[in-house]
Order: C-alpha cells, then sequence, then structure tokens
C-alpha cells in the first residue's frame, strides 16, 4: 500500500512536512510516520512513491543504531502501541516514536565530492561556502579534506541558503558550530567507509540536530537515506560527469525534460517513472543494509 498522506484519528496532527505527518503523543514524545510523498524542486508531487516512506525509516534507524554512541532523537517504543489498531496498516514500518527537541536552526551539510551547488560556485570562485579549495578539481571529484557548509533552514516552499561559517557562528555560536561540525564530519566519515565497502559513495549528506533537555547535541530526522544524501553506485562512478543516483534524481531528470515551471501542481508523474523511483530507493536500502523491508 503506498501511502500519500497519514489519517490517524487517535493522535492529534502537529505538523505535516514535505514527506513526514507529525503526531503528538505528550509533553516529551511525538509520532513520526514518513510517508511516501516525495518532492522534487520544492514541490509535492501528486503520485506516491511504493516503499519510498519504508525505506527512509528503516534506513535511517540502521544507521541511528550504527551510530548508536551518539545521542538520537528515536525513544525506541513501539509506534503500534500508540495509534488504534484500524491504524496499524498506515503506520507498519513507516513510523518512529521520538523524543521533543528544540532544533538548532541550521541544516549541517556534508561534502566528501564536488557536485551540485558546490560544483557550480567552484566554477566561479574555486570556493565552495566560501573555503577554498585547490585548482584543477573536476565535476565528482573527491574533495581533498570532508567539507563542513551548513545551510540555514528556510520556511516550507521556500530554498534553503548555504552560509559560511562566520554567519553559522553567528546564528548558532561557536561552540555549538564547533560540536555539530565535528560530529557531523565523524558520522559521514565513518558512513563513507561503509557504504563504500557496500558498493556505494555517499557524495555528501544533510543532517538535522536538536538539544535536550540537559542541552545535550542530538542527532535527529533523518540520517543518510536516499533523500538527505546523494548515492551514487561505484561501479559506475567517473570523475568528469554527474554520475547517476539511487535517489529522486530520475524524477528531476524526467521534470526538467518536461514543459513545466517549477510551480505547483507539478506535472503528473508516469507508472515507468513511479516504478524505477521506487526501486532505486529499495535497492540502495538493500545495498547498504542487506536487509529486507
Amino acid at each position: 500500500m503506498a501511502l500519500l498522506k497519514s489519517n490517524l484519528q487517535s493522535l492529534p496532527l502537529i505538523h505535516q512536512g514535505k514527506v513526514r505527518d507529525i503526531y503528538d503523543i505528550d509533553q516529551t514524545k511525538m509520532l513520526i510516520v514518513t510517508t511516501d510523498r516525495l518532492s522534487a524542486f520544492d514541490v509535492i508531487m501528486g503520485e506516491p512513491i511504493p516503499h519510498k516512506g519504508q525505506v527512509l525509516t528503516q534506513m535511517a534507524n540502521f544507521w541511528f543504531n550504527y551510530f548508536k554512541d551518539i545521542p538520537n532523537h528515536l525513544t525506541h517504543e513501539n509506534p503500534e502501541d500508540f495509534v488504534l489498531p484500524n491504524e496499524i496498516e498506515q503506520i507498519q514500518g513507516r513510523a518512529v516514536v521520538v523524543k521533543k527537541l528544540r532544533p538548532i536552526p541550521i541544516e549541517a551539510i556534508v561534502r566528501g565530492y564536488i557536485i551540485g551547488s558546490g560544483w557550480k560556485e567552484y566554477q566561479t570562485s574555486q570556493t565552495i561556502c566560501g573555503i577554498k579549495l585547490p585548482e584543477g578539481l573536476k565535476q565528482a571529484d573527491r574533495l581533498p579534506q570532508v567539507l563542513f557548509t551548513p545551510s540555514n533552514k528556510a520556511e516550507q516552499g521556500q530554498h534553503d541558503e548555504n552560509i559560511t561559517l562566520d554567519q553559522c557562528k553567528k546564528l548558532i555560536g561557536d561552540d555549538l558550530t564547533q560540536k555539530v561540525s565535528d560530529i557531523s564530519i565523524e558520522i559521514y566519515s565513518k558512513a563513507l567507509a561503509l557504504a563504500e565497502s557496500k558498493g556505494i559513495i555517499i557524495a555528501d549528506t544533510k543532517f538535522e540536530f536538536g538539544l535536550d533537555s540537559d542541552n545535550q547535541v542530538t542527532l535527529m530526522d533523518e540520517v543518510l537515506t536516499p533523500d538527505s544524501s546523494r548515492f551514487w553506485p561505484k561501479e559506475s562512478y567517473k570523475v568528469g560527469m554527474s554520475p547517476p543516483s539511487f535517489d529522486k534524481q530520475y524524477v528531476r531528470d524526467w521534470l526538467e525534460s518536461q514543459a513545466w515551471n517549477k510551480q505547483a501542481p507539478a506535472p503528473k508523474l508516469p507508472q515507468n517513472v513511479i516504478d524505477e523511483t521506487s526501486q532505486k530507493y529499495q535497492e540502495a536500502f538493500f545495498k547498504i543494509t542487506g536487509q529486507s523491508l
């Protein structure tokens, strides 16, 4: 069953994001349901991608467990205990119970390869987010060192904007910037090594953090999924071109070929694009975790 939108009567809906529906449990906890919605160019598609929500939830859980020494938002309670029996099918394999945290208002972006907005900036200024890089790098090159390049968090429907480290420090303070940077680079570097051993290159990724009641920096939202990261198949990776990826790039490429102004509503996705995208998500999940959904 593909789920475009959850509809739980047992809990009050707090927020509906691009992909996630968030329900209130009590003062300290929430239930997050990851739907099969897909957004591209900040527009939510009208058609769900089957199994996408299960892939995102279960892959994030795999990484949360892999990095269990780093505090995260999971309570490890069974989401099915918080809904009515007739609502279990909606949330099976795609929901988590999490602690309520105070979000840190940046996205912690980590880059190991030069691609996307980083490649565009480098071509004009030899920098990424103001960080000077050596001459002669090509598209999709591995960077000389892993970069922490934060962005601010825009309102829904707006684009996040890359910010410099100095701007980040002004926003959240020197100590918190350093802490978030250190944790993000550590997680990315270890995940990169594991994924590479499974035939996947994680080119870049983004993390989100919050503070708990003791002001402890806590990893939240999703971690190292095909929605938050650029996954490239190692076997077809070549420097000098944009590699194919295990994510919504297939949808983006199809949308780019349409006469569409990138405003809602989006064009109706053809079945072959839906099927191919669903397959890409599941393939990435299986390759990295070795598990089935």
